[in-house]
C-alpha cells in the first residue's frame, strides 16, 4: 500500500508499507522497526508480538514519546500489558494496531507535529 501523506519538514513520513516492508521517506527497511517522529528510524529486533520483551518498550520509553502507535504485524495483536509498564509509568500512551493502520494513523499524527512513534513489528517474508 502506497501513501500519499502531506509532508511536514523534518517530520518522519512513512510513505509505503507491504507484507514485511516498510519505507520511511525513501528509505526500505525490512526488520522490525522505531519510527520516531523526527530523527532516526531505529531497528527493533523482534519479528513478531510474542518476541516482544520488556527491554524492547524500555527502548521506545528512551526515546520520550507522547504517543506510541504499535503495530502488531497483519493483524491485530495484543501484547501482555506487564510489558508495558515502563511506558505507563512515564505517562506515555500506547494504540496497538494491525501494522498497515499503524503506519496510517502515525503519518496523520506526525503530520500534526506530535511526539508520536510507531513501533512496527515487521516479519520476514519468505
Amino acid at each position: 500500500m502506497k501513501f500519499q501523506p502531506d509532508t511536514a519538514e523534518g517530520v518522519n513520513v512513512i510513505t509505503r508499507q507491504e507484507p514485511g516492508r516498510v519505507w520511511v521517506g525513501a528509505a526500505l527497511f525490512q526488520h522490525s522497526v522505531l519510527v520516531p517522529w523526527q530523527g532516526e528510524v531505529l531497528p527493533w529486533g523482534a519479528t513478531g508480538p510474542d518476541e516482544l520483551t520488556a527491554a524492547h518498550f524500555e527502548r521506545i520509553a528512551a526515546l520520550q514519546p507522547e504517543l506510541v502507535i504499535l503495530g502488531s504485524g497483519a493483524r491485530l495483536r495484543f501484547v501482555e500489558p506487564a510489558l508495558l509498564r515502563s511506558l505507563m509509568a512515564l505517562r506515555i500512551g500506547v494504540e496497538t494496531m494491525d501494522t498497515p493502520a499503524a503506519c496510517r494513523t502515525y503519518n496523520v499524527l506526525a503530520s500534526e507535529h506530535r511526539r508520536v512513534l510507531a513501533a512496527l513489528v515487521l516479519a520476514p517474508t519468505p
